[in-house]
């Protein structure tokens, strides 16, 4: 199985410049638990529930202020459509991601695939070792 016949297609994008709160504002509305930063057309980073929560309300930073480069992670692990499934796991497991961004031939950002499109794809040993695997501790 190819990635692109798993993953989410299509997806949200936020500048670095966008401000923390309309980056929660789409994680609420769309149901998702990050989103990519993308600045001169480059994926530079990704900003998750958790990275808005540990840099930015843990810290007790004012939050109205922040944006999204302030708590981003920068240095995304990312895969390509046409990648075998059984690779893009493996990516994801040695990285401990549960979400990875996908690319096209022309590297754009298509889709992304998820622990919960796996869960879905996946043949169900697969995806119950993935699952453990991406959920232990560090």
């Amino acid at each position: 199985m190819k990635v692109k016949q798993a993953m989410h297609k299509g997806c949200t994008w936020c500048s670095p410049d966008s401000s923390l709160p309309e980056v929660a504002k789409i994680l609420r509305d769309e149901d998702i638990g990050s989103v990519p930063i993308g600045e001169n057309d480059k994926l530079i980073g990704m900003v998750t529930d958790r990275d808005i929560c540990c840099r930015g309300v843990a810290e007790g930073r004012d939050l109205s202020s922040l944006t999204a480069r302030d708590v981003m992670t920068e240095g995304v692990a990312w895969c390509w459509e046409d990648d075998d499934l059984d690779s893009a796991l493996q990516k994801m497991e040695e990285n401990q991601l549960r979400r990875m961004p996908v690319m096209n031939s022309e590297k754009r950002m298509v889709g992304i695939l998820s622990l919960g499109d796996i869960t879905h794809s996946a043949p169900p040993q697969q995806a119950a070792e993935f699952a453990s695997s991406v959920s232990a501790h560090h």
